[in-house]
């Protein structure tokens, strides 16, 4: 999984942990890939493997004092996963997109741009919920520093971590 070419991954060793979790910190989805990888190549992968299946958008309403309100859901990303093709996919799969926007150097803070994208919110988003998880998990020696050459021997360590964090919080509180 990582390589040594220093034109294109710039021998970048290493796994990366790629965890999609709910607002509590309990991971719904992992994947993992090389360090060397960029986040957006894989932020559907990591949408689309969610153990937990979201419910169809026409059955996701609700019922408030005799109104129908559509159920949002949302998706709060840090600035790696700033790119208008990846934002499209999240959007047609219907998440509401919490994106804070990279400024570039000369900008200024005050110029608002002009949005190309609808379902995507100014508000920063809760980063540290999934770095959060994301220490739960570096607790575990062997997902700290990796010892196991198969990817697929790697996974089932990262997979069984997860089942391990949703114990401790969901069961013993």
């Amino acid at each position: 999984m990582t390589g040594n070419n220093p034109t294109t991954d710039r021998s970048k060793l290493g796994t990366k942990r790629h965890i999609l979790t709910d607002k509590k910190g309990i991971p719904l989805s992992a994947v993992i890939s090389s360090a060397s990888t960029h986040d957006i190549k894989l932020v559907t992968d990591v949408v689309d493997s969610v153990v937990i299946k979201r419910r169809q958008s026409s059955s996701s309403s609700i019922y408030k004092l005799g109104t129908r309100r559509r159920k949002l859901q949302h998706l709060c990303l840090d600035k790696a996963y700033n790119s208008e093709l990846e934002e499209q996919e999240l959007i047609k799969r219907d998440y509401v997109l919490h994106i804070p926007y990279k400024r570039k150097r000369g900008e200024e803070e005050d110029i608002e741009k002009p949005r190309a994208v609808p379902n995507r919110k100014k508000h920063s988003p809760k980063r540290w919920v999934v770095e959060r998880t994301n220490s739960w998990h570096n607790r575990f020696r062997k997902l700290f520093t990796r010892y196991e050459k198969k990817v697929e021997n790697y996974l089932g360590l990262v997979q069984f971590s997860c089942c391990i964090i949703i114990y401790r919080n969901i069961i013993l509180g």
